[in-house]
């Protein structure tokens, strides 16, 4: 079993700030109600207010929630949780998810300074920031971003297409792009179906290779395995050199066959990154325990994202 010090592709400041309810949004109201109906039972997540407010909740919260959604209290916390489970760094995003419904608000809105907050208690060798980007206000988002990297030393965008509706290889994603090229940090987004009530068809993989094609040297990580296009998924982390993917979002031993076998062999041992999306740091056992290669588990949980940061 791979003893690698762990880092984390995929993570928000509500990790360790209270800056939100998810219960705000009714596009998570409904995902808690119907995609993660059998890791939230009563319908809520524990962000709710008054969570628990019953023996049922309270009883949740201890066997599953605390185990597989445990956003910590503090970054001092979650600092004691990294060591306690193993990791080296998490990378945590000011992600922004527009709203599919609402149309002319945010569903998460996260800013640089949330970030920085917590890079500066936890220690800039602890968290790799992340900033977000909003195609529909371009010219700021490039300014926010630009500031991240050069003021706040962020190496990573992260961007959600799905909520926007638009596919990745849209020309509103092209500034960024060139943006991130032109400060020399990769950038990663969602790549799949969304759990959240939002269009799931901006997600297909194969959406990401003209960009890739376009920008040969930026750097790009796929986020939660592509399902269902796994095969896609696959394809394109394998025949773009500055492609990559993480399996945020998934159990490692719920991954399908496919992903796990392609991250086992040689088409993506070196290219597959790990992640929580929040899920409990915890989580990161089960890629320990997962039946791969030892060289695999160590490029899964380190070394590939070493190379994808450039540190």
């Amino acid at each position: 079993m791979s003893d690698a010090k762990a880092i984390d592709l995929m993570n928000y400041p509500l990790q360790c700030m209270r800056v939100m309810n998810l219960d705000d949004s009714p596009e998570f109201r409904q995902m808690a109600q119907t995609t993660f109906a059998a890791l939230f039972p009563t319908g809520r997540f524990p962000t709710a207010p008054g969570f628990p407010a019953n023996e049922v909740e309270e009883k949740l919260y201890k066997h599953t929630y605390g185990s597989l959604f445990n956003p910590y209290k503090t970054v001092d916390e979650m600092v004691e949780a990294m060591d306690k489970f193993g990791y080296d760094k998490l990378v945590i995003s000011a992600a922004k998810m527009w709203s599919w419904r609402m149309k002319l608000d945010f569903i998460w809105d996260f800013t640089i300074e949330q970030v920085k907050e917590i890079m500066d208690k936890a220690g800039h060798d602890r968290i790799i920031g992340g900033a977000g980007y909003n195609p529909f206000n371009i010219e700021e988002s490039l300014k926010i971003i630009e500031k991240a990297v050069k003021e706040y030393g962020f190496k990573y965008v992260y961007i959600h297409p799905h909520g926007f509706g638009l596919p990745p290889n849209h020309k509103l994603f092209y500034p960024l792009y060139a943006k991130c090229n032109e400060l020399g940090i990769p950038v990663g987004m969602q790549i799949g179906h969304s759990a959240e009530p939002l269009p799931s068809w901006v997600g297909n993989p194969v959406n990401i290779d003209e960009v890739a094609l376009d920008f040969p040297n930026l750097k790009i990580n796929l986020s939660h395995t592509g399902y269902p296009w796994i095969d896609e998924w696959c394809s394109m982390v394998w025949k773009h050199p500055n492609v990559y993917g993480d399996i945020s979002a998934y159990m490692p031993r719920g991954l399908d066959e496919r992903i796990i076998k392609f991250m086992d062999g040689s088409r993506g041992r070196n290219k597959v990154m790990f992640g929580t999306n929040g899920m409990g740091l915890g989580l990161v056992q089960q890629l320990r325990d997962l039946e791969i290669r030892d060289e695999a588990k160590q490029r899964i949980l380190r070394d590939n994202a070493l190379e994808f940061f450039g540190l």
